[in-house]
């Protein structure tokens, strides 16, 4: 982790001004801007991976079975199972924000409570992508399409490391439809220019959006997902 973010430190010392036009709306600093990108864009790659892999590990050790004939709702344990991983990510994500603001990023105007509503409705877009990830994964047993779309598009038009103002108008379009869009430039407003809740409706709006249709989403999948395994007898085959 201090490797990445010493790396882009010294990239940013070579970008220097050239990129101000486009990095204006963010308070004008390359390594800024970065750092919020490559920190809060963990909780997408987490969400994707732990999800799938702990139902997976889950299903190769035979256990899952087990649990899924208890009392416990479904829901929760595909939720509860990936707690552990969120809260490491939420330490590293802490851990690079003060690793930044010793480097010299200006977070003196952060509107702290802005940015834990645009991290809570992240988590809930994410979680639920991983959700519909770990369905695909006990259906197929193997890589799913949820998880190779959203790895593949979200660093490329999400807004990691660049604004994606830097993209050609059309393909500006596919940012658009990403929750990580919308959670990134929410965060980068917060913490680094202090917007205040009204001016983070534009972002807050889309991500509440895409809560309220991926969470059904991604609960009705994993549900049809069990059924689907339970019908094939597939809870425990590898």
């Amino acid at each position: 982790m201090l490797f990445s973010i010493l790396t882009f430190y010294f990239v940013s010392k070579l970008v220097g001004g050239a990129g101000t036009v486009h990095l204006e709306p963010y308070g004008g600093d390359y390594f800024s801007f970065v750092l919020i990108g490559i920190a809060f864009s963990g909780y997408l790659m987490t969400t994707l991976r732990s999800f799938s892999e702990s139902i997976r590990g889950e299903q190769m050790m035979g256990t899952l079975e087990a649990m899924l004939v208890t009392p416990t709702d479904s829901s929760a344990i595909v939720t509860l199972s990936s707690l552990w991983s969120f809260i490491f990510m939420s330490f590293r994500v802490l851990m690079y924000l003060v690793i930044g603001i010793l480097l010299g990023v200006d977070m003196s105007n952060a509107n702290v409570p802005a940015a834990l509503i645009i991290l809570v409705l992240t988590i809930i877009c994410f979680g639920s992508i991983g959700i519909l990830s770990a369905s695909f994964i006990m259906v197929l047993k193997r890589g799913d399409p949820i998880n190779m779309f959203f790895m593949s598009t979200s660093e490329l038009f999400g807004g990691v490391l660049f604004p994606i103002s830097v993209l050609p108008e059309w393909l500006q379009t596919i940012s658009y439809l990403l929750p990580i869009t919308y959670s990134l430039s929410g965060m980068r407003h917060a913490l680094l220019q202090g917007y205040s809740l009204s001016d983070l409706i534009p972002e807050i709006i889309p991500l509440a959006i895409f809560s309220v249709v991926l969470v059904p989403l991604g609960l009705f999948s994993f549900r049809y997902a069990v059924k689907r395994a339970k019908m094939d007898g597939s809870l425990v085959q590898y």
